[in-house]
């Protein structure tokens, strides 16, 4: 079987996880896909590197306000 990028890369971060963590995150992902059978993930909704570097701006910003924010 062929992967794509994503799925190769999916692939790759649940093969880092440790023995434990893989068959819980292997149970709930079979109990998520039987909640919609017959679905598919459409990556076509992915985000473009400008949305990522507008959303990491934001959250900088964020980050930024609440560390000015805290009197400690």
């Amino acid at each position: 079987m062929q992967l794509n990028t994503r799925e190769a890369s999916l692939v790759e971060a649940f093969r880092r996880l440790p023995p434990n963590t893989a068959a819980e995150l292997s149970a709930l992902a079979q109990r998520l896909a039987g909640l919609m059978p017959n679905g598919k993930i459409d990556w076509s909704d992915s985000w473009s590197d400008e949305d990522l570097t507008e959303f990491r701006a934001a959250s900088l910003r964020r980050l930024d306000e609440e560390e000015s924010e805290d009197p400690n």
